[in-house]
Formats: C-alpha cells, structure tokens, sequence
C-alpha cells in the first residue's frame, strides 16, 4: 500500500506540472502550433481508447465479470463526462476584453478544469489500486490528454483577460487539485470496500468520452487525405504505446 501512495502522488504531481506547457507555446507560432497538435490529439485519442479498452476494462472484467453493474457504471463515467462540459458552456460574456475585466468564461473554464483534474487524479489513484502496471498506464494517458488540454487552457485564459503569470499560476492550481482526487480515491479505497469495481469501468467511461467526443471531432475538421491518413497513424501509435505497456506474459 505505501508504494501505491508513492506511485499516484508522484504520478498526479507530473500530471499537474503538465499544466506550466502553455508558456512554451508563446515561441510558437500559431500555424506551426496547430500543426503540433493536430497530431497530438490524434496520440491522445488513441491512448485514452487504448488504456480504456487495453487496461481498465479488462482488468475489472478479469475481477468481476462484465454484467448490468460495470456496464452502468462505464455510462456514468460518459454521463458525469458530458454533464461537466455542458456546465464549463453555459456561461458566456459578451463583454470586450480589457486588462481590468476577466471574462467569467475564464473562471468557468478554471472551475471546470479543477473538477475535471480532481477526476483525473481519482482516476489515477484507484488504477494504481489494480496494480502499477495499470496506474502507469492510466497515467500516461491522462498526460497525454492534458497536453493539449492545457495548451487550449492556457489560451482561454489569456483571451479571458489573464496575464500571463496569472494564467499560468491558476492554470497551475487547478491542477493541483489532481492530488486531491488520488488522495480522496485512496482514503476511500480503505473505506469503501471493493471501491475499483465502481472508479475503474467509471474512468473507461470517461477516457470514452474524451476520446469519442471531445478529440475525434476535432480530428473531423483537418479532410486533407494526407493529413487524415498521419492521424490515423497517430491514432494507431497511441494504441500501441498502451498495448506496449501490458506486463509480460
């Protein structure tokens, strides 16, 4: 037990360090920008479909079985999923941008991203709980969803009338709250008896979401054939990372 609250702390503190990537896209240029994350959402995609279908399904299948109870509880994660992102864009200002006035969807979006975070960090504690193995994996995937993420978080904040020390800052706290969702989901883990066979198929659903809903859409509006066949790739290349990581045997 004390490795796994070694491994997650360390793991959700990575994940949260991810959020500081925004100040590395001011170098970039905005077309060269796009390019990278094009490509970079399409590896995402694949590693949260991969670690969904690769590690957390079949590791609580293996466990319990997959009936009525895991099945519902994979829609819940798809649900709690949607119901965030619709509350992240209900809010909306019409109200121009000065450097005294920070535009509420810009605290929204922070809110947001702290829920999502402490999700992700819930995530991370109760794969750990499985085994390493499965906690690096869910780890990496999540790191690999963030990336992007964060970019376009940083971004928001910044039009919503942030400094950029700010943005970075907050950006920052937010995901810290990561932490708080692995230390939550290891507590209750010796609380709540068999609390994996709820977190586990409940993170599959979210990484479903994601992968389903949030990136595959945006991969839709790049028609180039070129382009579309180097995501497909990179769709591909996500999926493997996830199958490398499998232990042996």
């Amino acid at each position: 037990m004390p490795n796994v609250w070694i491994y997650s702390i360390v793991s959700v503190l990575i994940v949260s360090l991810v959020s500081f990537v925004g100040i590395l896209t001011l170098s970039i240029k905005t077309e060269k920008l796009k390019k990278i994350l094009l490509y970079l959402v399409s590896f995402s995609a694949g590693a949260l479909f991969g670690d969904a279908f690769i590690h957390l399904l079949p590791e609580i299948v293996e466990e319990v079985g997959f009936g009525l109870q895991i099945s519902l509880y994979v829609t819940s994660g798809i649900m709690v999923s949607f119901i965030i992102e619709k509350f992240i864009h209900w809010r909306h200002c019409h109200i121009p941008n000065t450097k005294d006035h920070i535009h509420p969807f810009a605290m929204m979006n922070l809110f947001g991203d702290g829920v999502h975070n402490f999700i992700d960090g819930l995530i991370i504690g109760a794969s750990y709980l499985v085994n390493i193995p499965v906690g690096i994996a869910t780890t990496l995937a999540v790191i690999l969803h963030e990336l992007p993420q964060e970019i376009g978080d940083f971004g928001i904040l910044l039009h919503g009338g942030f400094s950029k020390t700010k943005a970075l800052f907050f950006n920052f706290v937010t995901a810290l709250t990561a932490v708080f969702g692995a230390v939550v989901s290891l507590l209750l883990s010796s609380i709540v008896g068999n609390i994996t066979t709820f977190l586990i198929p409940f993170a599959a659903g979210t990484f479903i979401y994601i992968a389903g809903s949030d990136l595959i859409p945006e991969l839709h509006k790049e028609v180039k054939v070129e382009k579309s066949l180097l995501q497909l790739i990179a769709i591909v290349l996500g999926v493997l990372v996830m199958l490398s990581l499998l232990p042996l045997g």
